[in-house]
């Protein structure tokens, strides 16, 4: 018969998860509204007067059926004309660069690309 998982036990029983999560509620803290792993730590030390590190938020999390997720919206003020003008003529030369030169760092001097050879 299996004893369960090898292992510390917890450092959240159940219980203190129960108040955990009855706090997080279905929205976030502070003024982006999410609930990021130094809050977590700073509500488990407000409220159970313990000192948890990030890797013990991130399991309680997972504990409470929480996923890493990043916002689904986009800022109000984007400028969708900029971002396709900037796609269109900025972006393709930013790709095509290719450095002339490389440095060779076991030798510390400078050695022509062997791709640019005309």
């Amino acid at each position: 018969m299996s004893r369960g998982a090898s292992g510390p036990d917890p450092k959240l029983s159940d219980e203190q998860l129960a108040w955990l999560k009855a706090r997080l509620g279905p929205a976030g803290h502070g003024e982006d509204q999410r609930w990021t792993l130094m809050r977590v730590v700073t509500l488990i030390a407000t409220m159970f007067h313990l000192r948890v590190g990030l890797t013990t938020a991130w399991q309680a999390m997972r504990r409470l059926g929480c996923t890493a997720q990043m916002p689904t919206f986009r800022a109000a003020e984007r400028d969708k004309q900029a971002i396709a003008r900037w796609h269109r003529y900025q972006w393709p030369a930013l790709k095509s660069r290719r450095p002339v030169r490389s440095v060779d760092l076991l030798r510390r001097r400078m050695r022509p690309n062997p791709k640019l050879r005309v």
